[in-house]
This record gives structure tokens, sequence and C-alpha cells, in this order.
């Protein structure tokens, strides 16, 4: 009895080892699969953010392990806990000497609205110094919220128009 095979997908006899997608398909893939972050961790947030890249939650699944201190080598920033408007000049100054495209990540209450301080101090949102992406709630918020966030920002990415923006900022 013979057993005819299908061939079901790639057939390297036929393609010619050439595979065939968009640029914007590609780069996004690229973008969205190595991002690294630039942890801002201004408060208790910070721990959570640490966690996520310990073994239990493991954010190098999601190729987001290599976190920047430098901010000319991070693409996505992840401001963690209170900003107050002394801070506020110095996250504004890190995000401007990020290298474009570049992502923020607003972790906590805290970062997002202001949290329960509502004081002359606190800046009430991130995103009045920084446009922000992606929101993540809770006080603190869990490690798996971050991750959460982070395939958010990954979905993003992968949907924005990318090789246009290449041909603009080169020209």
């Amino acid at each position: 009895m013979a057993v005819h095979t299908k061939e079901i997908a790639y057939n390297s006899k036929i393609e010619g080892e050439v595979i065939v997608s968009r640029a914007d398909a590609v780069i996004n893939w690229i973008r969205s699969n190595s991002m690294w972050p630039m942890p801002m961790g201004l408060a208790c947030c910070a721990i959570e953010l640490m966690a996520a890249a310990s073994s239990r939650f493991d954010i190098a699944r999601f190729g987001a392990e290599v976190m920047r201190f430098s901010p000319r080598q991070a693409d996505v920033m992840i401001v963690a806990g209170t900003v107050t408007y002394k801070m506020a000049g110095a996250v504004r100054r890190i995000y401007d000497q990020m290298a474009s495209p570049k992502w923020v990540i607003a972790m906590g209450a805290c970062a997002s609205s202001g949290g329960m301080y509502r004081s002359y101090a606190v800046l009430q949102g991130v995103d009045r110094v920084v446009p922000v992406d992606v929101y993540i709630s809770g006080c603190p918020p869990r490690p798996e919220a971050l991750l959460d966030g982070l395939l958010k920002l990954q979905d993003k990415v992968k949907h924005e128009r990318s090789a246009k923006n290449l041909l603009t900022a080169t020209t």
C-alpha cells in the first residue's frame, strides 16, 4: 500500500529558499520581538519591574530582557512609580535622548494618573511630559500585568507603518 504525502507548506526545491514578505511586516516583527527597556524605577513599582525579569516571570521570553540604562541603547521606557515635578524634567530629557522609534509604558497608578497622591509635588500622570503608549493599572501592578502590557505594546508595534517612516527619516 502506497502512502501519498501532501506538501503542506514551504518547499525549498520549488521556491528556491526565498521568503517573500512586506518590509513593514519584517521590520515590525524585528522591532516587536527585540524591545530593549529603559527602566525608570521611581518608586515601589520598580520592585515589580525587577521581579518581571526574574526566572519566575522571565521577561526574556518576550525579547525584552536586555535592560539598558543608557537611553541611546533603549527603545521602550518603562516609567514605574511616582513621578514628581522635580523628576519630570529628567524623565523628559532621558526620553528625548532615546533613538526613534521609541515607546513608553506607564506602569502603575502613580505613573498613569498620580495615584493616591494629590499634592503640589506629584505629576498627575507621566503622559503630561512624554507620550504614553500603554498604561498598566494597579498599585503596584503585578509582574504579569507588566508582561501583558508588553504584549499589548508588541501588538501595537506590529501594526505600525514602519517602512514609510524609515524612508522619511533618511531623507
